[in-house]
């Protein structure tokens, strides 16, 4: 991972005047929406891209140590060894970014990685994910017991009330009291943006959590009704892009929640290339919350390489 963001002080002239035009965002996103992708080698190579930013995810009320145990191996080989023979990718060691599990899960999942062989980090949700609506002492404890345990990674969600009523102090305070409690974990903040109003929220949240030193900013937790869209991404990489300009600090994006489909990721890759640049284009700064969206790479790879499309039984998660 890249060098932790410190934050900076607390400036809301950066955000109190701030006003997002709606109608060109809505444009900009159709653009990206409508834009024809890439075709043939160039797509598999890009797919293969794509999976080195996937947090391969499972939050699910029925996850078990077994479960996570076959994500954890499914991290590690992400694409059939005879498809990546074919494409002379074999010897790439192409992995996923991470593995994302809630926090009573994170012992079982670096204990899987361990045996496996391999240092894929593991990430762990907390502070009362999905809603955020526990006592802040609680939150904080979460993500101290996630750390304790191996993760490497901290995905946080933000108390949404704080951005509906304005109280952008308290957001940065809180923040930044999940910063300290993370120590040498990365934190990503989850803005559930589906739950913030209006565009123009999204990007005050997203600047005050990279003021606060979040090392990422995540479109959402996934359980919402809304999830990651491209009208929000586009907010979200101006705020990124904006706070680099002024502080010189690079700040990660993950969009999660919805993304699903091989033609999705290529969509978003394209995105991150177009409003961020190609440095951004690394696991250090781009993930993708997903877990089913490798199944369907693999389909499509698998088409690449044989011409035919596999049933989902021929490409199992493990």
């Amino acid at each position: 991972m890249a060098a932790h963001n410190l934050g900076t002080e607390l400036d809301l002239s950066w955000i109190s005047k701030v006003q997002v035009n709606h109608p060109a965002v809505l444009r900009r996103a159709q653009q990206v929406q409508a834009r024809r992708t890439v075709k043939k080698e160039w797509q598999a190579a890009w797919l293969l891209k794509a999976v080195t930013f996937i947090d391969l995810t499972t939050l699910s009320g029925d996850d078990t140590s077994s479960n996570v145990q076959r994500l954890c191996y499914k991290a590690k080989y992400p694409i059939r060894e005879d498809l990546l023979k074919a494409l002379n990718m074999h010897d790439k060691d192409i992995t996923t970014a991470a593995v994302c599990v809630y926090p009573a899960r994170v012992c079982d999942a670096v204990r899987a990685l361990k045996a496996a062989g391999c240092n894929i980090p593991v990430a762990s949700v907390a502070t009362g994910f999905p809603a955020g609506q526990t006592h802040l002492k609680t939150r904080l404890e979460e993500i101290r017991l996630a750390v304790e345990d191996g993760a490497s990674e901290i995905d946080v969600v933000i108390n949404r009330s704080l951005v509906l009523t304005g109280q952008w102090e308290a957001l940065y305070d809180e923040i930044r009291q999940f910063r300290k409690a993370c120590g040498e974990a990365h934190l990503k903040t989850i803005l559930a943006t589906g739950e913030l109003g209006s565009l123009t929220n999204v990007y005050k949240a997203s600047m005050i959590a990279m003021m606060a030193g979040s090392d990422f900013i995540k479109t959402s937790t996934g359980k919402e009704t809304v999830n990651a869209t491209f009208p929000v991404a586009i907010v979200m990489l101006r705020a990124i892009r904006d706070f680099f300009w002024k502080t010189g600090n690079k700040i990660g994006f993950k969009p999660a929640g919805g993304i699903r489909s091989a033609k999705d990721a290529l969509a978003w890759l394209s995105l991150i290339k177009e409003e961020l640049g190609d440095e951004w284009l690394k696991p250090e700064l781009f993930r993708i919350g997903a877990s089913t969206l490798l199944s369907d790479i693999e389909r499509q790879i698998y088409h690449h390489v044989t011409g035919r499309y596999a049933a989902y039984h021929d490409l199992p998660m493990s």
